[in-house]
């Protein structure tokens, strides 16, 4: 006998999501723009189920990675007089250089890659075809994301997209 009561089965929902937690600004080197970790939440559709914590390590070596593929050429522009990213003549979108866009997206998705690598630290057994599916998609989307990054470094810099596979 249970004095606890439970709402009827069909009123139950599942379970959602647990809500982000709020969360700063990445500060960058002045050059580059700072990276706002809620509006990559948003963009990259991460919950709270990714902690504050890992999203912060996560960013700043996607940070550190990004600026270090772009270190040549920001060195150029910055011979060049140009004091920032922002600064850099670009087609503008929605108020804002495409470079800058281009740049978030760089490290939002070297950031999303590295958090699905290690989502599979959780729980890596796929017992069910949902979980056989999501697996495979664990398997996928890092190498998604890295090309994502990829060609937004590309498009920065003028570099054309290559993709090479081994047959």
């Amino acid at each position: 006998m249970s004095f606890m009561a439970h709402p009827p089965l069909h009123q139950q929902a599942a379970t959602p999501a647990p809500p982000a937690p709020a969360a700063g600004v990445i500060e960058n080197d002045g050059w580059f723009p700072d990276i706002a970790l809620a509006d990559m939440r948003d963009a990259m559709r991460l919950d709270g189920t990714v902690t504050d914590a890992r999203l912060v390590q996560a960013v700043v070596d996607a940070i550190l990675q990004v600026n270090r593929e772009l270190a040549n050429w920001q060195s150029q522009h910055a011979q060049a007089g140009i004091a920032a990213l922002v600064d850099v003549p670009a087609t503008r979108i929605n108020r804002e250089s495409r470079l800058v866009a281009q740049y978030r997206r760089a490290v939002y998705s070297t950031a999303k890659a590295d958090l699905i690598e290690r989502y599979r630290d959780y729980d890596s057994t796929a017992t069910s075809l949902s979980d056989k599916k999501t697996m495979e998609w664990l398997d996928e989307a890092p190498g998604a994301q890295r090309r994502n990054a990829q060609w937004a470094i590309a498009d920065m810099i003028g570099r054309t997209h290559l993709t090479v596979e081994l047959i």
